[in-house]
């Protein structure tokens, strides 16, 4: 499943590209806006991987919207104007979909990002397999923490909290936790809050859908209890 958001302002149109999502298997759709300042916040506290966007928007536009995100979701663009283009492909956008557009001219837009998305999929779970630790930067040093020292990851706006067996204080960097979230090998690292990540192979104990660690209670938010109670499935006797 592609997490996926789409942003127009233009209800109908909206309406449009929301009902092709959600018919569309791969697709499951996160939330829909008819500003890309709201869907802005939205991003900045959750994961997606694929954006349909209008072009022309008050405030900010389709374009202004996507050179603002750095390293994030794919983007497909959905506009009136085709003068708009060469725009879209500067900024290395999987596809250009020229309104009013069909069902058949989207789908082929999603396979596009679905190849690109298992490609980069792919390349990150080969970094992930040869690479077993990160380096933060922390109190105007650099320092390597190794993964199967995380014991969790708490986000604190700018700043992330890193909990490590060997070390009686958190690990303070700046940095945002989606951003941490993204070097961290998906296998072993869960995000469970908004303000959580954890190892799941150092979960020992868990109390009333709450983590234990050690005197530390880390809330599973209903937002994660599904993925989470996945996670528990699999590993359930």
């Amino acid at each position: 499943m592609i997490t996926t958001i789409a942003i127009d302002d233009e209800p109908l149109a909206l309406q449009l590209v929301t009902g092709y999502i959600e018919k569309t298997p791969v697709l499951k759709l996160a939330g829909k806006f008819d500003n890309p300042v709201d869907a802005t916040e939205f991003l900045v506290e959750n994961s997606v991987e694929l954006v349909f966007v209008d072009i022309q928007m008050p405030d900010l536009s389709g374009i202004e919207f996507t050179r603002l995100m750095t390293k994030g979701p794919k983007v497909i663009f959905t506009t009136a104007y085709e003068k708009y283009a060469l725009d879209g492909y500067k900024l290395d956008i999987v596809d250009y979909l020229l309104k009013p557009f069909s069902y058949e001219e989207f789908l082929t837009a999603v396979n596009k990002a679905q190849k690109l998305i298992k490609l980069e999929q792919k390349a990150r779970e080969t970094v992930d397999a040869n690479n077993e630790f990160l380096f933060l930067k922390s109190d105007y040093k650099i320092k390597r923490i190794n993964f199967n020292d995380i014991l969790y990851i708490e986000g604190l706006k700018d700043y992330v909290k890193v909990f490590t067996r060997n070390e009686p204080k958190p690990i303070l960097s700046l940095a945002s936790l989606k951003h941490l979230e993204s070097k961290l090998p998906g296998e072993k690292f869960m995000r469970v809050h908004r303000s959580f990540i954890v190892n799941l192979e150092k979960i020992d104990t868990i109390d009333r859908s709450r983590i234990v660690f050690g005197k530390e209670y880390i809330p599973v938010s209903d937002q994660y209890k599904e993925k989470f109670q996945e996670f528990l499935d699999k590993n359930f006797l």
